[in-house]
C-alpha cells in the first residue's frame, strides 16, 4: 500500500468520523463540549436527544425509558454532580403498578356447562380473587338509592345474602350524562352495594346497545374488591334468562320505562374462580447532589424536578389526547423541555457550588404521568431529611413560551416568593404570571402537601400536549433560555438567604378527582393516592375545622371502615363519601400504628 493510498484512507476515515460525530450530536448523544452556561444549543442537544423516536416516548419500566435514566446519569457525571440515592447511586427505584392479567386459575360452571374465559365471560378488573359455587338472583340495574331527589331500591324484598347477584350495567338513562341515576350506575358501585348486602359475588349483564364482553383492562387506585366480579357475554346472558322464560331486552324495556326494578331467582348453580395478577414494571427516580460546602447551611436543600417520562406509544388509558392514534408520544415540550433545564441548571450550578451555601437537590421523576408515581415515592421514601428541604422548584413543560410570558404556579406558598421573583424578574424580556395556589397538575403537589414551599414554573397547554405532535421543531429555545435563567437567579439566591423560606398554606392539598358525583359533606382530609395499605390512608388534614380534624383523626391513619361499612381503597372511601349528609354522625374505624380504634365524626 503506497503513501497516497494511506493519506486517501487517513482522509476518509476523519471525514466518517467527523459525520459520525455530528449525527451524535443532532440525536443528542454527543455532549462532551457541552458549556457550563445556559445555551441554547445543548438545551436542544438534551430535548432532541429526550424526544427522539428511538426513546419511544419513554413509557415508565421500558427500555427506553432506562436509556434515559442512563443519559441522566452520564450527564450528571460528566458535569460533576454527587449520586444522592442510597449506597452513593444515582437511582432511586421503585415498582409500579401498570396492568393486570388473567391467572392460571379463572373457571366458570352455570348448571354443569363449563365457560370459556375471555369467549363467554372475564372477571372485571376490580375482581377479587375468590372461588364461589352458590345460588343467584337477578336484582335489576344494583341501585340502591334512598336518596331525597330519587329512590329506587333493587333489594327491596330480595335476599342475596350468601348468594350471586346478578345486575345489569349502565342504567335506564345511559345516554344522558347529567342523569340522577348516572353516580349509581359504575360497575364498582354496584358491586359496592351487592357486597354490602351480603352477596359472595356479583356477575354483570350487557344492555342491548352493548358490544360483548367488557375487556380486562387494568385502573389505578382499585384494589382487592373481596367478592369475583364477572362480565358475562352477551350469549352466555341470554342463556341464562331463557330458564326463567326472560330476555335482556324485556327486561332492560321493562325497567326503563316503568322506572322500577325487575328481580327473580334464578334456578341455576353457578361456581366460578377468579385469579388476577397486578403486572409490574421497575421505574426509578435519578437523584443527583450538589453539596454545598458551607457548614452552616450545606445540610439544607434546594430541590429542582423534573419529570423525563411521557405517555410512550399513547392509546386508549394512556392520557393521550388521540387514544385511537398509535405512535410514538415524542413529547418533547412534556417534559423533555423540563429535563433539558434540569440538566443545564445542573450544570451551571455545580460550576458555581462555591458559592452556594445552601446544597441542591436534582431529581429526574419517573412516572409523573402515571399519577406522581415518582414524586410520591420520593416524599414516602425520602433520601433526605424533608424538614430540611427548604424549597422545591419543578420545571414542567417550559418549552413553548409564546405572548413573552411564563406563569410561576406556588408563590402563595411562602412570603417570601412574590417579592423576590419581583425583583429577579426585572429586565427580564418577558413577563411574569404569578399564581398562588401550591396544588397543581405536576411533581411539586406532592412537596406541597408535606408543607414543603414550592415554585412551579411552566409555559402552558397547546394543541399538541399529550399527541404525537409534540415535536422539538416547536420548541422555543431562546424562551426557555430565558426561564432557566431566572430559575437559576432564584436557586441562587435562595441558596444563600439567611433565612429559609417559611412554608404558607396556599390552596387545598388535594386535586379534585374527576367524578360525576358532587358530594354533600367534606370530611376535611388529604387522601394518600400512592399508598398501598389496605384502607384509606391520611395523608393530611385539609381543614382544621373540619369533621376529621374534630374527631380527632391524624395524618398516618388508615380508615379502615365508615358507618359501619368497609374500606379497602380510594375508590371505596369516595362511594361511601358520597352516601353522608350534613347533620350526620357516623362511626369511623381507623387504624392508628397497629392500633383499631373507632371514633365519632360530625358532619
Amino acid at each position: 500500500m503506497n503513501k497516497n493510498t494511506n493519506s486517501l484512507y487517513a482522509y476518509i476515515l476523519i471525514v466518517i468520523l467527523g459525520l459520525a460525530m455530528i449525527q451524535m450530536k443532532n440525536i443528542g448523544t454527543y455532549q462532551s463540549g457541552s458549556s457550563p452556561s445556559i445555551t441554547e444549543n445543548d438545551i436542544m442537544d438534551h430535548i432532541r436527544y429526550l424526544s427522539h423516536k428511538d426513546r419511544a416516548g419513554r413509557y415508565p419500566g421500558t427500555r427506553e425509558s432506562k436509556d434515559v435514566i442512563s443519559y441522566l446519569i452520564r450527564q450528571f457525571k460528566s458535569f460533576g454532580v454527587r449520586p444522592g440515592g442510597e449506597n452513593g447511586s444515582f437511582v432511586q427505584p421503585f415498582n409500579i403498578t401498570d396492568g393486570i392479567e388473567l391467572g392460571k386459575n379463572n373457571s366458570m360452571i352455570i348448571d354443569g356447562d363449563s365457560l370459556v374465559t375471555g369467549r363467554d365471560y372475564m372477571p372485571v378488573w376490580f375482581s377479587g380473587n375468590e372461588t364461589v359455587s352458590a345460588s343467584a338472583v337477578f336484582a335489576g340495574y344494583g341501585f340502591s338509592i334512598d336518596e331525597k331527589e330519587l329512590k329506587w331500591n333493587d333489594y327491596n324484598g330480595v335476599d342475596v345474602a350468601g348468594k350471586w347477584v346478578i345486575v345489569m350495567r349502565h342504567g335506564p338513562e345511559r345516554n344522558n350524562q347529567h342523569s340522577l341515576y348516572t353516580p349509581h350506575s359504575g360497575l364498582h358501585k354496584k358491586m359496592l352495594v351487592a357486597r354490602d348486602k351480603g352477596a359472595l359475588g356479583i356477575i354483570y349483564v350487557s344492555q342491548i346497545e352493548d358490544n360483548d364482553i367488557y375487556p380486562l383492562k387494568y385502573t389505578a387506585g382499585y384494589s382487592n374488591a373481596g367478592i369475583p366480579a364477572i362480565h358475562l357475554s352477551n350469549e352466555m346472558a341470554d342463556e341464562l334468562f331463557k330458564v326463567v322464560g326472560r330476555t335482556r331486552k324485556n327486561i332492560q324495556k321493562t325497567m326503563n320505562k316503568s322506572l322500577k326494578t325487575v328481580s327473580f331467582k334464578l334456578p341455576v348453580s353457578i361456581y366460578a374462580s377468579v385469579d388476577l395478577n397486578p403486572i409490574q414494571s421497575r421505574a426509578a427516580n435519578v437523584v443527583g447532589l450538589i453539596q454545598s460546602g458551607n457548614r452552616k447551611y450545606r445540610n439544607e436543600y434546594i430541590v429542582i424536578g423534573a419529570h423525563f417520562d411521557h405517555l410512550g406509544m399513547g392509546g386508549a388509558g394512556t392520557g393521550s389526547r388521540k387514544p385511537d392514534t398509535t405512535g410514538t408520544h415524542i413529547g418533547a415540550d412534556d417534559n423533555a423541555s423540563g429535563t433539558s433545564g434540569l440538566l443545564e441548571l445542573a450544570h451551571k450550578l455545580v460550576t458555581h457550588k462555591s458559592r452556594l451555601k445552601r446544597s441542591i437537590i436534582l431529581l429526574g421523576f419517573d412516572a409523573e404521568e402515571k399519577g406522581l408515581l415518582g414524586a410520591k415515592y420520593f416524599m414516602e421514601n425520602p433520601l433526605f431529611n424533608l424538614e430540611n428541604i427548604t424549597a422545591m422548584i419543578n420545571l414542567d413543560m417550559i418549552g413553548r413560551m409564546k405572548d413573552s410570558s411564563v406563569t410561576v404556579g406556588g408563590v402563595g406558598t411562602s412570603p417570601l416568593f412574590e417579592p423576590l421573583l419581583k425583583k429577579e424578574s426585572i429586565g427580564r424580556n418577558f413577563t411574569l404570571n404569578m399564581t398562588k395556589p401550591g396544588y397543581g397538575p405536576s411533581d411539586h403537589a406532592a412537596f406541597y402537601t408535606k408543607d414543603i414551599p414550592v415554585l412551579f414554573f411552566f409555559t402552558g397547554f397547546h394543541n399538541e400536549y399529550h399527541t404525537p405532535e409534540d415535536s422539538w421543531k416547536l420548541i422555543n429555545l431562546k424562551g426557555e433560555k430565558d426561564i432557566l435563567d431566572l430559575v437559576y437567579d432564584v436557586t441562587y439566591k435562595l441558596s444563600r438567604l439567611p433565612e429559609r423560606p417559611v412554608f404558607t398554606e396556599a390552596g387545598p392539598k388535594e386535586g379534585r378527582m374527576q367524578r360525576n358525583t358532587k358530594f354533600k359533606v367534606t370530611f376535611g382530609i388529604v387522601p394518600s393516592y400512592g399508598s398501598t395499605k389496605k384502607g384509606l390512608e391520611v395523608d393530611g388534614i385539609s381543614k382544621t375545622d373540619g369533621p376529621a380534624a374534630k374527631a380527632g383523626i391524624q395524618k398516618g391513619d388508615v380508615i379502615k371502615s365508615m358507618d359501619g361499612k368497609p374500606i379497602n381503597d380510594i375508590y371505596e372511601y369516595m362511594d361511601r363519601l358520597e352516601q353522608l349528609k350534613p347533620g350526620m354522625t357516623i362511626s369511623v374505624l381507623i387504624d392508628r400504628n397497629g392500633t383499631e380504634i373507632e371514633l365519632p365524626v360530625t358532619f
